[in-house]
């Protein structure tokens, strides 16, 4: 059985204002270059186009850990975030990501909050899964929900796409 992304109260898909999931299995890429580009936001724009300008507060970074909080630009919104779930991978075990991100002030028509989730999972015969899935919630969401093509789920496969292509460059690195 595959692993699920753990959904805070308020976010679980369905019950949310918008959703999008995202998935990739590749065979022979390695967990280490995946979640390495992943955890280092800084990493990010050389590989997914629609992310900008990332940056930690004082005494964050350059790699995720639990309660880091960030930000960066994405879908033309400056989002504040804060890893709320941060499990690196161990063998046979998947590597867990998570934030909560929001744009806009609070109370506010403009206010958008996501829970932006990632596994990183190890498969038998040296497959990786890849899983993404955002929830949202406010005007904005409900907006991109009703738009088509879905913003979300073209620009999270993209973000996936570039992912991996960056982890089969890391991979070639090393």
């Amino acid at each position: 059985m595959m692993n699920a992304i753990i959904w805070p109260a308020g976010y679980l898909p369905g019950l949310s204002d918008n959703f999008v999931s995202n998935e990739v299995i590749i065979h022979d890429l390695p967990i280490a270059a995946v979640w390495h580009l992943l955890c280092h936001p800084a990493e990010w724009p050389g590989y997914y186009s629609n992310a900008a300008d990332p940056s930690f507060d004082k005494g964050a970074g350059p790699g995720f850990s639990l309660g880091d909080r960030f930000r960066f630009t994405t879908f033309g919104f400056p989002v504040e975030a804060q890893i709320t779930e941060y499990v690196p991978p161990v063998p046979g075990l998947a590597g867990r990501l998570a934030w909560h991100g929001w744009a806009g002030e609070s109370g506010t028509p403009t206010r958008l909050d996501v829970h932006h989730a990632w596994l990183v999972e190890p498969m038998p015969q040296n497959r990786l899964r890849i899983l993404t899935q955002e929830t949202q919630n406010g005007a904005p969401a409900r907006q991109l929900a009703t738009t088509h093509p879905n913003p979300m789920l073209n620009g999270h496969q993209d973000w996936l796409d570039g992912l991996v292509a960056a982890a089969r460059s890391w991979k070639q690195l090393r």
